[in-house]
């Protein structure tokens, strides 16, 4: 098997996951752990995963261990979401004592195409000259078309309500419109002791008979602008006056449900190791973990809306908010897992508006 870009170029491998082929967008990541993590977010839907760290599988593949209701204590969801995997070398040795099984076997068992002995440093540097670009793993050439148009978010949210209780319960409630939500997001909640009601992408919780004292927009995969349900129900909660949050898609469609627009990124921000300045001076500036592929157009923002963050690679927006009510936003995850803690204060902040 081979990687096959939409762009006619091939790519060299040796195949050691499934047998099977894969379509999706081919994009890198620069994270040198959290693979675990990374291949069970939602928000990777749709696209081929290149590993930029030399050797990935060193620690091998945990078993689940629950955390809540549907919630695990380590992985961000219950299955691996990523269409293929692409690495320059695969590690065959799981050594941690929490591992029951070895990369191998883990992408195998659940349907995962993959790639070893790819030059993943010529593939990135293809990558960032000329833009994601569409790719298949496969034995020849594929139709690169995506059927979907990266409306991906109704692929990965739950498809009804449900409510999750924290052991240590301090009163508070949130409205969570999940989109493709990482499961850091629901433990960072509720170990703070804030109840979860856990709302499908297409559901405004105005619509609901749950009370609650603020919303949150989880992040999610795809084109923020196809998500036309969720951005209505953006609009309706910041017509009210409780407080809103929203990390990664949910930056993005704060800024579409406030009036401003969204653009496709040339190859995104994925990995632990992006800087990002806080612009107000409220706090210092932070190493997050990000992944995304567009963003907030600063300069479609109405005049209630303002830049809150940005990052210091490209001065892309990382986050915005409302100049006088409570309504946030933050492109990165300030959950980690994988990568730095250094944003766990925005859920503090979020919470003490609630």
């Amino acid at each position: 098997m081979k990687l096959y870009l939409s762009d006619g170029t091939e790519w060299g491998g040796i195949s050691f996951g499934a047998d099977t082929p894969a379509v999706g967008e081919v994009v890198f990541t620069t994270g040198m752990t959290g693979y675990l993590e990374t291949l069970t977010d939602p928000s990777y839907y749709g696209q081929i995963v290149c590993f930029t760290s030399p050797l990935i599988g060193n620690y091998g593949v945990f078993r689940p261990e629950a955390f809540a209701a549907e919630i695990d204590a380590r992985y961000e969801s219950s299955r691996i979401w990523v269409k293929g995997v692409l690495l320059c070398e695969e590690s065959k040795i799981a050594s941690h004592y929490l591992s029951n099984s070895t990369f191998t076997e883990w992408l195998k068992s659940q349907g995962i195409p993959a790639l070893s002995g790819v030059d993943t440093r010529a593939l990135t540097q293809h990558l960032r000259e000329q833009g994601t670009i569409r790719g298949a793993i496969s034995n020849t050439p594929m139709d690169y078309a995506d059927p979907l148009n990266e409306r991906y978010v109704p692929k990965v949210s739950p498809s009804k309500i449900s409510v999750i209780e924290p052991t240590n319960p301090t009163g508070k409630t949130v409205a969570f419109v999940d989109c493709g939500a990482k499961g850091g997001i629901f433990r960072n909640f509720l170990n703070r002791g804030v109840r979860v009601i856990r709302l499908p992408f297409d559901i405004n919780p105005y619509d609901t008979e749950h009370d609650f004292d603020g919303v949150f927009f989880s992040n999610g995969p795809g084109d923020p602008e196809t998500v036309t349900e969720t951005i209505n129900s953006m609009k309706a909660c910041i017509e009210e006056d409780k407080p809103v949050f929203g990390i990664c898609l949910g930056c993005q469609i704060m800024a579409l449900g406030a009036g401003g627009k969204t653009q496709k990124m040339k190859y995104g921000h994925r990995g632990a190791n992006q800087p990002v300045a806080v612009l107000d001076g409220s706090a210092p500036c932070m190493v997050t973990t990000q992944n995304h592929g567009f963003e907030v157009d600063a300069n479609t923002l109405p005049d209630d809306f303002e830049v809150w963050m940005e990052n210091l690679n490209d001065r892309t927006v990382e986050g915005i908010k409302h100049t006088t009510k409570p309504f946030s936003s933050v492109q990165f995850h300030p959950e980690a897992c994988a990568g730095p803690e250094d944003a766990q204060w925005l859920f503090d902040r979020f919470i003490d508006q609630l």
